[in-house]
């Protein structure tokens, strides 16, 4: 039986894909579609499907879909995360037998982006009745076809092979890459995941249970069944109920894994003729709060009166967005509080809740009593709630990933919650307190009329002597201090002292007011030959740039050919010698804190300063440490004003290898601020491992290249086995690994901003597992 039943999945395989007849409409080579004039959709003979551009809001998307009424159900986008294209658009299949979507710009080059990749050139293309739009060569046979490229949907006929995936759309509306996938896995299991996760058996919420089938694939027949066949087309699992067991061409069968989490089976009947009846005839998980991560972060699901879900957040947090119910809950409560344990009973409480649960690894696990348990949860910084099941006490730190109702009667959940301490005021403290108050603003006041008179008589000196020595107008503009070459050679002892010397030029120490104030005093070597007020231009940029994170300028030098800038002193050296050439590698939490301001510091020049600065060189030796072990950004603004490397004068290359963009490999690449985002990323490995990124003498070939090596053990989930310290918080060390590997990646556009990495680091906003960066294998 089974046999006969494959030979008929055999015949019906080779019925879908079989020529399509002379009589259905052929597109032919030079055809188009445009937003502005009618056809604006390639049709099917049988006019159920339609390729092209559909009208939504004020744009238009291109795609598949149905086309009878009652609405437009999508099966296919391109451009998925940028779906909508403006009105001026047109789709060609052009005469060179490419696809081509051409966007429109006025007084601009039009935007050309090839829809499909293919070997040679296509002849003619057909929209086919199955939902598939297909492009043939002159031996009428398919070069490329929709089907091969699933979305959120597959239908009839069509096949997930080995490795393929689903991705479910953002919302009923939005149609970019929403929250969940579907993973037809190598070894044979058809998996649902959420998709900022590894995919591992921890995130799966439905599987179709057939592990260890290799080259196995889905297949959704014409009939409506779901089956998982080997190669042969052998059923080895029927996935979903039997269909309709017709094969009628007024139905077509549709799977789409949706918005919220669900994978669905309906089907379409067009017996009705110009209007078709969707039907709902399968679909996994059977419960909705049975979906991983339908609820964020710290919350569970629970269904509400309407049957429809809901997102409760656990006790301690509140709502992100009470708008946004399923967007997740953080800690309502600060943790800086939680310092000595004898103190934590009046500063929380403990709330229990019965049936409660989660499948999150537990970073504390023992055997003890319920009160036990309780108790070590109140007095643990880290806890954010504890499970206690049958005499077993299992802790977990927030957030709290996969949370949910259970049956268990016997479960029982402890969480912290921080208490209220309402202090009661009498009426002769309140008396104490206005009065104390009312003195202290007179004494600011009188500080403040002091303090005014003061600095109006100090800026009126400090303007006479200005005008005295010619520099008035210039200096008070740029709030820099111009120097004389004498000057600062005598500040230098003659450029006795070298603190270091870079691409750019060496550095001196160098002290002011009679040995009072230490400075850093630059020489640049290699300035392009332009006009001093060029030279003054970009100074009056970089003087005003303040920032905690920056290098301070304090001056400059333009006497004849000297072009000299004078620096803060940071007594503290740079970022490379404390992680390269110090014997004791630098506390968790200070490499934590370096980090972040590193970030604020780029976050300012590219965004928050009055003019934008590219840096174009961010690496450890340009990262300087003050005497509170602050990191400053040195060197930037410095790119226009120095010659590029004569050996990259075609791509006007800058920077230091290890730490360049590939982009800058590329002639007429266009530099974008995302340059120092991938210099970041470098920078943020090596802070994090302690270790430059290139390194020959290394035990194993895989650890030479740090970006590849750290991207490997992300995966695997063996961070742990590195000795990075005794103090290193496990969650976070991940966090900053996918953050890096995010900002190394080799296209720009994938690449986050400075913006984007401060929140991240901060944990205001979530990190998702990054692809594999293309560089990082090189």
């Amino acid at each position: 039986m089974a046999s006969a039943y494959s030979a008929l999945l055999l015949v019906f395989f080779f019925w879908i894909y079989e020529p399509v007849s002379p009589q259905q409409s052929r597109i032919e080579l030079g055809s188009s579609l445009s937003t502005n004039i009618p056809p604006t959709s390639w049709r099917s003979p049988s006019r159920h499907f339609a390729f092209g551009f559909y009208r939504q809001g004020s744009g238009f998307i291109v795609g598949i879909w149905l086309a009878s009424k009652p609405d437009a159900t999508f099966t296919w986008t391109i451009n998925r995360d940028v779906p909508h294209v403006s009105s001026n658009a047109t789709l060609e299949l052009t005469k060179k037998g490419k696809l081509l979507l051409r966007r429109h710009r006025n007084n601009a080059t039009d935007e050309e982006i090839f829809i499909a990749n293919f070997k040679g050139s296509a002849s003619y293309a057909q929209m086919l009745d199955s939902g598939n739009f297909v492009l043939y060569n002159e031996h009428s046979e398919a070069i490329w076809e929709s089907f091969s490229f699933p979305t959120d949907t597959i239908l009839g006929g069509q096949n997930l092979y080995k490795g393929g995936e689903l991705f479910s759309r953002a919302s009923a509306i939005d149609l970019s890459t929403g929250r969940f996938h579907l993973k037809m896995q190598d070894d044979g299991n058809l998996v649902l995941y959420p998709v900022d996760t590894l995919d591992l058996p921890l995130d799966a919420y439905w599987s179709s249970d057939t592990y260890d089938n290799p080259g196995i694939h889905l297949i959704l027949t014409g009939t409506g069944d779901l089956l998982l066949v080997n190669q042969t087309l052998h059923e080895i699992e029927h996935v979903s109920p039997s269909g309709s067991e017709s094969n009628s061409t007024s139905i077509i069968y549709r799977a789409t894994l949706e918005y919220d989490g669900i994978f669905r089976l309906y089907s379409h009947n067009f017996d009705g003729g110009a209007e078709y009846i969707i039907s709902l005839m399968w679909h996994v998980p059977v419960i909705q709060c049975e979906v991983r991560r339908l609820c964020g972060f710290n919350s569970y699901c629970t269904m509400n009166d309407d049957d429809q879900p809901d997102c409760l957040c656990l006790p301690g947090t509140a709502y992100v967005d009470p708008n946004q119910r399923f967007h997740g809950c953080e800690r309502d409560y600060n943790e800086g509080s939680c310092k000595h344990t004898n103190e934590m009973s009046s500063l929380y409480n403990i709330t229990v809740m019965d049936q409660i649960a989660w499948d999150d690894n537990a970073y504390f696990q023992a055997s003890m009593s319920e009160e036990g348990c309780r108790k070590s949860c109140l007095e643990d910084c880290n806890c954010a709630g504890a499970l206690y099941e049958s005499g077993n006490c299992k802790k977990q730190k927030y957030p709290v990933k996969y949370a949910w109702k259970t049956e268990d009667q016997l479960s029982k959940s402890f969480f912290k919650v921080a208490l209220e301490i309402i202090q009661r005021t009498s009426k002769k403290a309140v008396v104490l307190i206005l009065v104390m108050s009312l003195a202290f603003i007179t004494w600011c006041l009188v500080a403040l009329a002091i303090s005014g008179l003061f600095i109006f008589k100090s800026r009126v000196i400090k303007g006479r002597m200005q005008t005295e020595s010619g520099n008035f107008g210039l200096a008070r503009e740029l709030t820099l201090r111009a120097f004389s070459y004498r000057e600062l050679k005598k500040a230098t002892k003659g450029f006795k002292e070298e603190l270091g010397k870079g691409s750019s030029g060496a550095v001196y120490k160098g002290t002011l007011y009679k040995g009072k104030k230490a400075i850093a005093v630059k020489r640049l070597e290699k300035v392009v030959s332009e006009s001093e007020r060029e030279f003054l231009a970009e100074m009056r940029s970089i003087g005003k740039t303040h920032h905690k994170n920056l290098v301070r300028l304090l001056g400059y030098c333009t006497e004849g050919s000297h072009r000299l800038l004078v620096y803060e002193y940071m007594s503290n050296g740079s970022l490379a010698n404390l992680l390269f050439r110090n014997e004791r590698i630098p506390d968790w939490s200070d490499r934590v804190k370096i980090a972040l301001d590193i970030a604020k510091g780029i976050l300012y020049l590219h965004e928050e300063c009055e003019a934008p600065i590219i840096h174009c060189d961010i690496k450890p030796q340009n990262i300087l440490m003050d005497n509170l072990w602050t990191a400053k950004i040195s060197d930037f603004g410095l790119a226009k004003l120095l010659v590029p490397d004569q050996t990259r004068t075609l791509t006007i290359a800058r920077g230091t290898p290890g730490y360049m963009a590939p982009e800058w490999t590329k002639i007429s690449t266009p530099t974008s601020v995302k340059v120092d985002v991938y210099s970041y990323g470098v920078v943020l490995l090596e802070i994090v491992f302690c270790r430059r990124n290139m390194k020959i003498n290394v035990s194993k070939p895989e650890e030479i290249l740090l970006s590849k090596w750290a991207y490997e053990l992300l995966v695997a989930r063996e961070l742990d086995r590195l000795d990075l310290g005794e103090d290193v918080d496990r969650q976070k060390l991940e966090k900053m690994v996918m953050i890096g590997i995010w900002c190394i990646q080799d296209e720009p556009g994938l690449r986050p901003s400075m913006k984007t990495v401060v929140m991240m680091l901060e944990g205001i906003t979530d990190v998702s597992v990054p692809p594999h960066p293309t560089s990082a294998s090189a």
